[in-house]
């Protein structure tokens, strides 16, 4: 999965699990070169991070809410009104974003399928309860 901003392509990785979603970016060492896509959260915080991004808020429809840019490490990114999806990108990728754009989220085969495959596992603990 990536974002396409204007002749640059970003790879995202989509933070699901929970041990994917607490770990984020935290750790990462070296300069970023990927972002993670944090769907159906509304608020977050850069604890742990080694490096200054930038963060793209957008609602279910990936029209884009809020854009903040080079945000420091522990810093919260509080609740917002109508946020469904927080993207955090490497620095300078917000540059040429505006609020009120559609972000253009392409996605791979691969994350279709392990997308499914997650449902499949959310329905049958469902199930086993």
């Amino acid at each position: 999965m990536y974002i396409k901003v204007k002749n640059r392509k970003v790879k995202l990785v989509e933070a699901n699990t929970f041990w994917e979603r607490l770990k984020g970016l935290k750790f990462v060492l070296g300069p970023l070169t990927y972002g993670v896509r944090f769907p159906n959260k509304k608020s977050a915080n850069t604890n742990f991070l080694f490096e200054k991004i930038d963060v793209i808020l957008t609602d279910s429809d990936e029209k884009i809410l809020y854009l903040i840019e080079c945000l420091g490490t522990e810093k919260k990114v509080r609740r917002k009104k109508n946020v469904s999806n927080i993207y955090f990108v490497p620095r300078e990728t917000v540059k040429d974003l505006k609020v009120g754009d559609t972000l253009k989220l392409v996605v791979e085969k691969e994350d279709e399928e392990r997308r499914e495959e997650l449902k499949k596992k959310k329905k049958s603990k469902k199930e086993t309860e």
